[in-house]
């Protein structure tokens, strides 16, 4: 009988356990099953999408509308990260993806959102993640040594 209880509380913890984790959503299920060269591809990918989907927006629709709103809050993003590229490598953007989606409350957030975070972690100075917290403070960047 004790051990009926005790099997019992286990499973019953376990599931409290994963009831309580965010579920994962399907994008960052495959980032995280990606691995680091994948994830490279992934993002230039990504990238080269977004760029194109700008540039037959504008051609179909002319700027202004939905295609103003894509500059805005998807492609300008895109752009930044395409200028970065000669200085930056990609590895350092998917190591502040891979950082975003480390933490639970992020599981279910837009890959966009992972990319904006890699962005503005990316340029920040400091070496460690908590040097570059304080330095994003209040939306500022403080550009580091690049």
């Amino acid at each position: 009988m004790k051990r009926f209880i005790l099997l019992f509380f286990i499973i019953f913890v376990g599931v409290q356990a994963q009831a309580d984790d965010p579920p994962l959503s399907p994008a960052v299920a495959y980032w995280k099953a990606l691995t680091i060269e994948e994830k490279e591809m992934f993002l230039f990918s990504y990238l080269v999408q977004v760029y194109e989907t700008d540039t037959q927006l504008k051609t179909e629709v002319g700027y202004g509308g939905v295609s103003k709103w894509y500059y805005d809050n998807r492609a300008e993003l895109a752009y930044g990260i395409f200028d970065k590229l000669e200085s930056i490598d990609l590895k350092q953007f998917v190591k502040w993806i891979d950082e975003y989606y480390s933490h639970g409350e992020f599981a279910n957030k837009p890959f966009y959102e992972a990319l904006e975070f890699a962005y503005r972690f990316q340029q920040a100075s400091g070496e460690t993640l908590w040097e570059k917290y304080e330095n994003l403070k209040y939306g500022k960047i403080k550009p580091g040594n690049q």
